[in-house]
């Protein structure tokens, strides 16, 4: 008998390799790699189709009498998915519209961020017209009912919500095809195994086939399947890549701990855009929706504070209107400190290089913060100017005004660069009772009821958002001081 080949197949990249390293060559982690018995292959079934086309093989295996399966475009006919609700309007949104059936979603994010209670929840709304499954795989059946009781799901309601308490690969394929249900949850994809393979649950090969033995399912019997997936210390679902690849949409749930609100974000979909966001906040009874986020993010616009501008972010198809807020002080080191919150920090060290070179802001000596009102993750190009504009009224300590919105990518040049989807950016403002709007040079298509002033450069935008006050442009040659009316 001849002696099973094995490979160590990293946990966090999914590379494989001939022997054992305590750090990954691919990724760099340690003690990631776990040994995977290489599954053995019909070499006779391989040469025999390696053979077929080369004229070598002859009678009913000759290549003439192989049945041509593939089709033109012509011939596939043209059916439109129809999509049903979830029940959250923020979870359609997220999707695409609407669950399209059959289709695989992942669900990543931090452990207690609420993945469990948001799909517990969708899977209450979803019983009332179909049989819906529940594999909780990670806690008992009885743990699950006395979450769902806090949800206030009463027995008697919930004739239609299955639950499987089992991390059995095979057990949980025998109930899909039984039940057939129309909406399966899989809580979580680490927690189950496959007897026939010699590796523990939750490693790359596990993973792997769980997740390709599930989508055969589903895609067979027409099943709507939402997984739950681990997530590293990275933020990065955990396991092998290939899984973002074989499930149609990839969802990743963020928040702060510290916070009440949660963000559903997609980052693949199959069925709509990337990049959309749904939000949702966490009371005593599980997740509620939040209809207009722009509520939540925007800070109190009748007490004006120095260093504080409202900018307009775009999440997909979705505008936010965000407060964000800098704070300038002197240093009491030798290195100035650069911290941000929700805002990416190369992009904030790059506009407070522009500000002292072009501008004549002396902040190299400067300790500098930055903060997005509810911690929100703005990091889109549109918000450099709103970010430029706070830091400038923090330095000079001068308030902009709450009604004005500042919309803008700010240039290594100090000039302020178009955007996209600026007439949706502008339109939210308005809704919101915004009277002005900073924006770049460029054309707006309608009129918002709002006064309109487009900018070139930096120094524009800051005369136009903090006037009667007095900054330095540089042209990299020579200093050019400019002073506003007192």
């Amino acid at each position: 008998m001849a002696k099973a080949k094995t490979r160590y197949v990293c946990n966090s990249c999914g590379d494989d390799f001939p022997q054992m390293y305590g750090k990954c060559p691919g990724c760099a982690s340690w003690g990631t790699l776990q040994e995977e018995i290489i599954p053995t292959t019909n070499t006779n079934a391989i040469a025999t189709f390696a053979n077929l086309g080369t004229g070598k093989s002859s009678g009913k295996n000759s290549s003439k009498n192989i049945p041509r399966e593939s089709l033109t475009l012509s011939q596939i006919t043209d059916n439109q998915q129809a999509r049903s609700p979830s029940g959250y309007e923020e979870l359609d949104r997220v999707l695409g519209g609407g669950i399209v059936a059959g289709s695989l979603v992942l669900i990543g994010g931090e452990p207690g961020i609420g993945k469990s209670t948001l799909l517990l929840g969708m899977a209450q709304k979803l019983m009332c017209r179909y049989p819906t499954l529940y594999v909780c795989a990670e806690e008992s059946a009885q743990q699950v009912k006395l979450r769902s009781q806090r949800l206030g799901i009463s027995e008697e309601d919930s004739e239609s919500l299955y639950l499987l308490a089992e991390t059995d690969l095979e057990v949980v394929l025998r109930e899909l095809q039984s039940l057939r249900p129309k909406v399966a949850v899989i809580d979580s994809i680490q927690a189950l195994y496959f007897a026939n393979l010699n590796a523990a649950p939750g490693s790359v090969s596990q993973v792997r086939e769980c997740t390709a033995a599930l989508m055969r399912v589903a895609k067979r019997e027409n099943i709507s399947l939402f997984i739950v997936g681990h997530v590293t210390k990275e933020g990065a679902i955990a396991g092998p890549k290939v899984l973002e690849h074989m499930v149609d949409t990839v969802l990743y749930f963020e928040g702060d701990r510290f916070a009440t609100h949660r963000l559903l974000r997609s980052v693949k979909n199959r069925f709509g855009a990337t990049q959309e966001i749904g939000v949702f906040e966490m009371i005593d009874r599980g997740l509620r929706e939040v209809s207009n986020p722009s509520e939540l993010f925007l800070g109190n616009r009748d007490e004006s504070v120095p260093g504080t501008a409202t900018i307009v972010a775009c999440e997909g198809t979705r505008p936010i209107v965000v407060e964000l807020q800098a704070l300038v002080s002197p240093t009491s080191y030798s290195s100035p400190r650069r911290t941000t919150t929700g805002i990416e920090t190369n992009r904030f060290l790059q506009i407070l290089a522009v500000l002292e070179k072009r501008i004549g802001i002396p902040l190299s000596k400067l300790d500098a913060y930055a903060a997005s009102a509810g911690g929100l993750n703005v990091a889109e190009p549109a918000v450099d100017l709103g970010v430029a504009i706070a830091v400038a009224a923090s330095f000079r300590d001068r308030t902009v005004d709450p009604r004005t919105v500042l919309i803008g990518e700010v240039g290594l040049g100090g000039q302020v660069r178009p955007v996209p989807q600026l007439d949706l950016r502008l339109k939210e403002a308005a809704k919101l009772g915004f009277k002005k709007a900073i924006v770049p040079n460029m054309q707006v298509m309608q009129d918002y009821g709002m006064e309109i002033v487009t900018v070139t450069k930096v120094l524009d935008a800051i005369v136009a958002a903090l006037p009667r006050t007095k900054f330095e442009a540089t042209d990299g040659n020579g200093v050019a001081t400019q002073d506003q009316p007192n």
